[in-house]
């Protein structure tokens, strides 16, 4: 079931299949959410409204901390599948792909913080 011009097939079930979907769905929410990132960073205030008074403000509300932390999460697991699905079809050496693999998820999901 492959399409015309790519280069990897849609899963039919499993894992992959989630993270398949994942990829498009969270795609489309993080174009909106950055676009909203834009609009409202860059576009309705500007470089001269933006300070510390102004981000220490937006920060201590619940919804920009959850708009940004949600965000943050989807860009930071949508790379992480991104880059997971350029090692398993490039890398061919399975030691390699093994370390590969697990360097990713380790740099990946390690605990922020101190």
């Amino acid at each position: 079931m492959e399409a015309a011009g790519a280069g990897r097939a849609r899963p039919e079930s499993g894992m992959e299949l989630y993270a398949w979907l994942f990829m498009r769905v969270s795609g489309i929410v993080l174009l909106f959410l950055a676009l909203g990132h834009l609009l409202v960073m860059h576009v309705i205030h500007n470089v001269e409204t933006i300070d510390y008074q102004f981000v220490a403000h937006r920060f201590m509300t619940p919804f920009w901390r959850t708009y940004d932390l949600v965000m943050l999460w989807l860009a930071l697991v949508h790379g992480l599948n991104g880059a997971r699905t350029l090692i398993e079809d490039y890398v061919s050496v399975r030691g390699w792909r093994v370390f590969s693999l697990a360097t990713l998820y380790i740099l990946g999901f390690q605990p922020v913080g101190g």
